[in-house]
């Protein structure tokens, strides 16, 4: 049975009509699947990981039963404002979905009434509690979420969180500028074997993005099986989320997937996600025996850009990480924030966790300093 709470209006106006509401059931993102894809049609700020088809499937195969918060703020019955979250436990603490499979978190306001609409949801948001907590991971600088916090009454406080990085969209040779000369010089000669390899690029159709996904994930296990793959990677549920949102995205114009074929045989495959701000490659594959001959990431990089450029996007985003083949492009960084926002009064709840996520920050910092392999140990933990 469908379990939703509908407050009073949120703000008592003759026109137009500010109402909202918030949707508990399993079943809530599929219900409203149409009116969240629409809206977030209209937010500038959408990232991939607000698509409706990412965060339905994340849900499908992450989600715990009865842990789904659906909040919606509506003008005249519109939808303008929406955020995804789960209870993290029996108390009242969410969080956003995604885990540590989203590299932006944030909610969808409607560009026509942005404001308007960040001061409904933040009033919407259900903590009411002392002992309630809203914890979102990974928020750009850019969020919409930043907007409704700043009319939310209670306190926030502020952490931060993944290193991020992006490229302005340009020709392959003006981003070559950007680079000192030797560099520039290793790069172009780089690129020119790639050109001359034979290498043949394809955009996979919608149908055919099942397949393709899972010829990614063997490559993808096949090319870290000395270095050690993301146990995540390997999983059912993994390959599934992976299958069922790209499948979606790619038919929705939002993601597309390159095969690359050397001599007749699928050598690679990757997943660039697109959003109006930015398009980044999110995950790919490559048969170990492509590095013998080419550099990979060059390879990729240049398919992502040809596709961020096709599509008009102003900025290839490198997402998260300072792998060391993003720091040859000279990219410009930011860093994602760690929110916890408490309700008003006193919120002793909120203020344990804040002073948890401060402790564990640091806790990782050190660790993972002292024992690399402890990141993936760590990262698998915010999966379950």
């Amino acid at each position: 049975m469908s379990t939703t709470d509908t407050p009073a209006p949120v703000r008592a106006t003759a026109r137009p009509v500010w109402t909202a509401e918030v949707h508990r059931a399993d079943d809530a993102l599929d219900r409203f699947a149409g009116e969240w894809d629409a809206l977030a049609a209209r937010c500038r700020t959408t990232t991939p990981f607000q698509q409706g088809g990412w965060l339905r499937s994340w849900w499908r195969q992450y989600g715990r039963p009865g842990t789904l918060v659906l909040v919606l703020v509506r003008r005249d019955g519109l939808a303008v404002a929406a955020a995804a979250l789960c209870r993290r436990g029996p108390f009242g603490g969410l969080t956003n979905l995604g885990g540590a499979l989203a590299d932006f978190t944030d909610v969808l306001l409607d560009d026509d009434c942005a404001d308007e609409a960040a001061a409904g949801l933040a009033a919407a948001l259900p903590l009411r509690r002392p002992w309630h907590s809203l914890e979102l991971r990974e928020v750009p600088p850019e969020a919409a979420v930043h907007r409704v916090l700043a009319r939310h009454r209670g306190t926030v406080r502020r952490y931060p969180d993944s290193f991020c990085q992006t490229l302005p969209a340009l020709p392959m040779d003006e981003l070559l500028r950007r680079l000192p000369g030797k560099t520039a010089q290793r790069s172009r000669v780089k690129l020119r074997r790639i050109a001359e390899s034979g290498v043949v690029v394809d955009a996979v159709p919608p149908e055919e993005v099942p397949e393709a996904v899972a010829e990614l994930l063997r490559l993808h296990v096949l090319q870290w099986q000395d270095r050690g793959v993301t146990p995540e990677h390997r999983t059912a549920r993994f390959a599934a989320h992976l299958t069922e949102s790209t499948t979606a995205m790619v038919a929705d114009r939002r993601a597309a997937v390159h095969r690359f074929r050397l001599d007749g045989e699928v050598v690679a495959v990757n997943i660039v996600v697109l959003c109006p701000s930015f398009g980044g490659l999110y995950l790919y594959g490559a048969h170990p025996k492509l590095r013998e001959r080419l550099d990979i990431a060059g390879l990729l990089f240049g398919a992502a850009l040809d596709e961020v450029r096709a599509a008009g996007i102003p900025l290839l985003g490198l997402l998260r990480g300072r792998e060391p083949y993003k720091q040859r492009w000279r990219p410009d960084a930011f860093r994602n924030e760690r929110l916890v926002a408490a309700p008003p009064g006193p919120a002793p709840a909120a203020a344990v966790r804040a002073l948890r996520v401060r402790a564990r920050q640091a806790a990782v910092s050190v660790l993972t300093a002292r024992l690399p392999g402890l990141k993936a140990v760590l990262a698998a933990r915010r999966l379950s």
